[in-house]
């Protein structure tokens, strides 16, 4: 059970929804501009597949990319139109729906990274 003095809003009229960090509205988060992590020189991304928790259905999962949310979006757009199949760009990973691993990992190559998993 929660202590009286622990709550914490989640929703202030006039403002909207208030970010769970920094208290500033989501439009106008502080922490979410500060977490982008800098490109480094050598990326080396993990390939895997996952299943569980998505009722039955696959999907490959690319983990291990910096923090870096325009990367991983232009990067999610260019992987899914590759696969010609939907997907998401999440913390630090990019989700393709489907067995899509020896596209992805091509791609990847392509790119010059090295490719584990």
């Amino acid at each position: 059970m929660r202590s009286p003095g622990s709550s914490r809003p989640v929703y202030a009229t006039g403002r909207g929804r208030l970010c769970p960090r920094c208290g500033a509205p989501v439009d106008a988060c502080r922490c979410a501009a500060t977490a982008a992590e800098p490109l480094p020189a050598r990326i080396e991304p993990v390939l895997r597949i996952e299943r569980a928790g998505r009722g039955g259905k696959t999907v490959t999962v690319i983990a291990g990319l910096p923090r870096n949310r325009p990367f991983l979006q232009e990067l999610a757009a260019e992987l899914k139109r590759a696969c010609g199949s939907g997907g998401t760009a999440g913390d630090g990973q990019v989700e393709i729906q489907g067995d899509h691993r020896e596209t992805v990992r091509a791609r990847l190559a392509a790119r010059g990274w090295r490719v584990r998993g």
